[in-house]
């Protein structure tokens, strides 16, 4: 899953810094999403990993609104900044 993983993560991480340990619980409720018992290893599973990222952004915004996906956009930044715009998730787009 390449950058994916990475990207699932800098945005848990990211929305740890705002929103504590709440983050990494509500990622763990996102399909496709699988995360280690300690929470330092977030890989994708099977399926579409474009759509498992936009699951968990949606995540976030459903609970924390619109500022959420920014926060989300700006922790995976440095990652799609290197990324072909048809590999980038549609909620990550600016």
């Amino acid at each position: 899953m390449g950058p994916f993983n990475n990207i699932a993560q800098s945005i848990i991480k990211e929305q740890e810094l705002v929103i504590g340990p709440l983050a990494w619980s509500e990622a763990r409720k996102v399909s496709g999403l699988h995360i280690d018992v300690q929470g330092n290893d977030v890989t994708l599973e099977g399926g579409d990993p474009k759509a498992t990222i936009d699951r968990l952004v949606s995540q976030y915004e459903r609970l924390f609104g619109r500022a959420s996906q920014e926060v989300c956009k700006e922790a995976a930044a440095g990652i799609t900044a290197t990324m072909s715009r048809a590999d980038i998730p549609a909620s990550l787009l600016t």
